[in-house]
């Protein structure tokens, strides 16, 4: 992704119209262009790039503008975003049905909500520290949908093989911003750095490896919206690494216990479909 942030220029206040006028300037795509292009991306063309990136900049501009006042501004939203189009252009598949415009919301949210995330942490947290999140998330996640509701802490510690002091501390850190500093504990004797740094991050799971399949995605996609782009950021469906609560709700405008809500709504619905099958095997 650093990369790509080289791809992007920088969006300033006085060149924010510049921008609108440049996206006003080009024509949006019909569903024939979009998979037209996305073949031609597939072979390496950069005009065909260049073009569909462009035909979606006021889509950049209109998911933007949802998420402004919320720390970062409409500029710097703006250069989030278009770091999402662009990885959604190189991502697409045309093959599974999906309209572009879905799909590049998506990723257009997630780096939006990553960039007001980045923005409101004390520093960011070591890569293994992350991954130790993210193995926690994923074993929460599975183990609602085998248990049919929200699995305890001690679950949870039992799943993944971790203290289960560590566990609460680490899915508390993932929740807020978070410092190195932070205290955590009863005795608020430890900070969170002290906790984990000397620990080995281990492997990270495969999250919804199995939930890919056209049956499960069939029945994620009849889903009301809300609930639908809920269990994509989650279980990292259509090409997405799977997300903690707290960045899920940023990326979606949404409280966490909003999101804890409407994942636990959507499981209940798929529970009463013959797909919820296919669901409990991936995880």
């Amino acid at each position: 992704m650093s990369n790509d942030r080289n791809l992007v220029p920088e969006v300033t206040t006085d060149s924010l119209q510049l921008f609108f006028n440049e996206a006003r300037r080009h024509p949006l795509l019909t569903a024939e262009e979009e998979i037209e292009l996305a073949q031609r991306i597939e072979k390496g063309d950069l005009a065909a790039k260049d073009r569909m990136i462009n035909a979606n900049l006021r889509l950049v501009i209109s998911v933007a503008r949802k998420y402004q006042g919320q720390g970062l501004a409409l500029g710097d939203l703006i250069q989030e975003g278009m770091l999402g189009l662009i990885r959604a252009v190189e991502k697409f598949d045309w093959r599974k049905g999906f309209k572009f415009s879905t799909y590049g919301t998506l990723w257009i949210r997630q780096a939006i909500g990553r960039g007001l995330a980045n923005s409101g942490r004390t520093v960011r947290l070591p890569v293994h520290i992350v991954a130790r999140a993210r193995k926690i998330a994923d074993a929460e996640r599975k183990l609602a949908v085998e248990l049919g509701r929200e699995p305890t802490d001690a679950e949870i510690s039992e799943r993944v093989e971790l203290p289960i002091d560590e566990v609460m501390d680490i899915r508390r850190a993932d929740q807020t911003p978070s410092s190195l500093d932070q205290k955590v504990g009863e005795s608020e004797e430890t900070s969170l750095g002290d906790l984990i740094a000397g620990s080995e991050p281990g492997p990270a799971e495969e999250v919804g490896e199995g939930m890919a399949g056209e049956a499960v995605q069939q029945a994620v996609e009849q889903l009301p919206d809300a609930e639908r782009d809920v269990l994509r950021l989650r279980f990292g469906l259509t090409g997405f690494e799977p997300a903690a609560l707290r960045e899920t709700g940023k990326q979606l405008g949404l409280s966490t216990e909003r999101v804890r809500q409407l994942e636990d709504r959507a499981l209940k619905r798929l529970s009463r479909d013959e797909d919820l099958a296919a669901l409990r095997q991936a995880a």
